[in-house]
């Protein structure tokens, strides 16, 4: 489920909450959020960086898991099992 950021759309007539930014896990066929869940103020949403990356130990672990075999190369045509 992809989590959206917002923040107030006029902090002057904001709350905390809203006037620094909060987050929301939403799917993607709920409604727009438009009024802060605390005050009811205006927000809006924060275009932000997706999160791409996966750790490396993460990949290992399924490739592991799915029954691949790693190999680290020690030189011209010779590999090493690492698992």
């Amino acid at each position: 489920m992809p989590t959206y950021e917002y923040e107030a759309a006029d902090p002057a007539h904001a709350c905390d909450t809203c006037r620094k930014g909060f987050e929301l896990a939403r799917t993607l066929r709920a409604p727009p959020v438009t009024k802060c869940p605390g005050c009811g103020a205006p927000v809006r949403k924060i275009i932000s960086a997706p999160a791409l990356g996966r750790s490396a130990s993460l990949l290992d672990d399924r490739a592991k898991s799915a029954g691949f075999t790693k190999l680290k190369r020690l030189g011209k045509g010779e590999y090493e099992r690492q698992y």
